[in-house]
């Protein structure tokens, strides 16, 4: 009886050595976890600034500063696809970005009508910060700025082949949009001609009608 309990004491012993040694297979496992705990957490993602999708032509149709003649302009020219180039970027110095908005013709893509919205405070839709009604005319976003181009025409010219374009450059003051610069180019009436453009007018102070 005796020399049973000595046996297995012995081996009690044995078991004791083995889990505090370095070399057990107990060791490992505390061994990483300093690794465990350090990986980082994935970054959570910020929200987009970019505004959901808007439907612009809700936003047309439902805008008072958007004459008569655009909205009933605006009609699908296939099923129900309109024809609106929508563009989203900075240009009002908000967190959120603008939209531009421009509304065409659906046979030879002609300008109707330019327009800026704003998203509101609190989220509180769009309001229209700027508009040009005069077509042909198409607005774009360059780097911060508001380029509105202005085909011009003589007469006879045909649609597809204007005189020349006025490009007019705004920036956003605050509260409105100002005229920074414009320049005139003038297309050759020979075949292979290319576009003259003349120099930067001087910058006016007038901001542009909304």
């Amino acid at each position: 009886m005796s020399t049973a309990v000595a046996v297995f004491t012995a081996l009690g012993l044995l078991v004791s050595a083995c889990g505090t040694g370095g070399t057990g297979a107990r060791d490992e496992g505390p061994a990483d976890a300093p690794s465990v705990a350090g990986t980082p957490a994935a970054p959570t993602p910020s929200p987009s600034e970019t505004p959901r999708a808007v439907d612009a032509v809700r936003l047309i149709k439902d805008d008072p500063k958007v004459s008569p003649a655009v909205k009933n302009g605006l009609k699908p020219c296939v099923a129900d696809e309109y024809p609106v180039d929508v563009s989203y970027g900075k240009l009002t110095g908000t967190s959120v970005e603008d939209i531009v908005v421009n509304v065409l013709t659906c046979g030879d893509a002609v300008g109707l009508g330019a327009y800026v919205y704003r998203e509101r405070k609190q989220g509180e839709g769009y309001e229209n910060v700027f508009s040009a009604e005069e077509p042909p005319v198409y607005a774009e976003i360059d780097r911060g700025d508001l380029v509105v181009t202005k085909q011009v025409y003589e007469r006879g010219d045909p649609v597809s082949n204007p005189s020349g374009e006025d490009v007019i450059t705004y920036r956003w003051s605050g509260s409105g949009f100002t005229k920074a610069f414009s320049t005139r180019n003038e297309y050759s009436k020979t075949v292979g001609g290319g576009a003259k453009a003349t120099p930067p007018s001087e910058p006016e102070p007038e901001p542009a009608e909304p």
